[in-house]
């Protein structure tokens, strides 16, 4: 019976590797014979929660699916447990259910949030909603399960993640490295905007996205593009934009009435896999995430490719070869990831929320000149004159597409440590890990 078990499982995946084919609940190569887990998703009946969970349902690395929120989550749980495929779904209702939610899970995800902000509440508000129900399931989880890795999906994610590791740190656990702020989506979409651009299969393209996880920090290394890179100049300056604008598109295209979820629960999904991966042991996962890192000096937490292993991350990979453009995108969201890391430091620790400074505020007007105009504004010319007539600047300083060397030291950068290869290749030629779901 095993030996059959295994021979159709083997059989499956070779049509897989062959065709390409992706079912959630069918096995990866690597993923025979080895074990399984206990996961928790920390509000299960949010608009990404429901999603999420369905997925998580049909993976055979997840034995056992924790669903938990404030209300709602019987209701939902008995919807799921009725997919037919090997995960137990439990229900937890409420905080007086949370330690039972948590305790023995290996992988937490929390994607938990307060009032959205489509329902007429401000972005302040709701980050305070946010920031507080985060570091409140933070405690719980370091009390209930510290070994497990946690996956922050709850926005604003360049806040939130340094929410959790400083709470860890109160609660005196300073290992950083087994908390993550869930970014694929920014990778899920940068690969279907790339493909669609080139005329590709999406499950063959790889697109790095490094920075954070809102706007203009999020940067794709669109020059470093996978399989191929045929891309022009215009049509990189095109794709950014639409990639780091991707939540508008969404928002606008409901008519304000709902942010995104399926996409966000979809690559939500592919990054919890890669975590089970990692804890098994298996080689070559490699994954996208904002993460505690010191990969760029002038910020403490930073989204970068990284190794997961069965402690978290095991090995920071660097910044992928990065082009002028590219840095330039670099130099101008480091301020704004500043802030962000700022905001979720001082929200730990009791302190105001940080002012946007005036050297911020003048780099910020940097960057949007640059993207606007393609004008570089050199540091020792004043925006203000950049601004009202860049073409009365000397003819070095009047150049399209020259954008302005990155506030980055070159030596900061770890650009020696890529390439690497997005698709590592198994003993049988076939990709053993490209962060995808149980099956690719």
């Amino acid at each position: 019976m095993l030996r059959r078990a295994i021979q159709c499982a083997l059989r499956r995946n070779l049509q897989r590797i062959q065709y390409g084919h992706r079912f959630y609940s069918e096995f990866e190569a690597g993923d025979i014979l080895t074990n399984r887990f206990r996961v928790t998703v920390l509000g299960a009946t949010g608009q990404v929660g429901q999603p999420l969970s369905l997925m998580l349902k049909q993976s055979p690395l997840i034995h056992e699916l924790a669903l938990y929120d404030v209300e709602g989550t019987l209701g939902v749980a008995a919807d799921i447990s009725q997919v037919d495929t090997g995960c137990k779904v439990c229900s937890f209702t409420g905080p007086d259910e949370l330690d039972g939610a948590l305790r023995g899970s290996r992988i937490v995800l929390i994607t938990a949030s307060g009032t959205r902000t489509e329902c007429g509440v401000s972005e302040e508000e709701n980050f305070l909603e946010n920031a507080k129900i985060v570091q409140e399931l933070s405690v719980a989880i370091h009390k209930s399960c510290p070994m497990a890795l946690i996956g922050v999906i709850t926005s604003p994610i360049n806040s939130m993640v340094p929410i959790v590791v400083e709470t860890f740190k109160k609660q005196g656990d300073c290992t950083p490295g087994k908390v993550f702020g869930v970014t694929a989506i920014d990778v899920v979409r940068a690969n279907t905007f790339v493909a669609e651009t080139l005329g590709l299969d999406p499950e063959c393209v790889f697109v790095p996205v490094v920075g954070g996880h809102s706007g203009a920090t999020t940067i794709p290394i669109l020059s470093q593009a996978k399989p191929c890179n045929e891309l022009t100049q215009e049509q990189i300056e095109r794709l950014t934009a639409a990639i780091q604008d991707a939540d508008g598109d969404v928002i606008r295209a409901k008519r304000g009435r709902g942010i995104p979820t399926l996409s966000v629960a979809f690559a939500a999904t592919r990054f919890a896999i890669s975590l089970a991966r990692g804890i098994n042991g298996q080689p070559s996962v490699v994954e996208c995430a904002y993460v505690a890192s010191e990969v760029v000096q002038e910020v403490n937490y930073f989204s970068s490719p990284i190794l997961i292993g069965p402690d978290g991350v095991m090995e920071y990979l660097g910044l992928p070869k990065m082009s002028e453009y590219e840095n330039c995108l670099l130099s101008s969201a480091i301020p704004i990831l500043q802030d962000d890391i700022k905001r979720g430091l001082y929200f730990v620790h009791g302190k105001p929320p940080p002012i946007m400074t005036s050297t911020n505020t003048v780099l910020l007007l940097e960057g949007i000149i640059t993207q606007l105009t393609g004008y570089a504004c050199p540091s020792h010319i004043p925006t203000e004159q950049f601004l009202l007539s860049p073409s009365s600047l000397p003819q070095q300083y009047n150049t399209r597409c020259s954008p302005p060397p990155p506030a980055v030291p070159p030596d900061s950068i770890k650009t020696d440590v890529v390439p690497y290869h997005p698709f590592p290749l198994g003993p049988a030629g076939g990709s053993m890990s490209r962060g995808v779901l149980a099956g690719p």
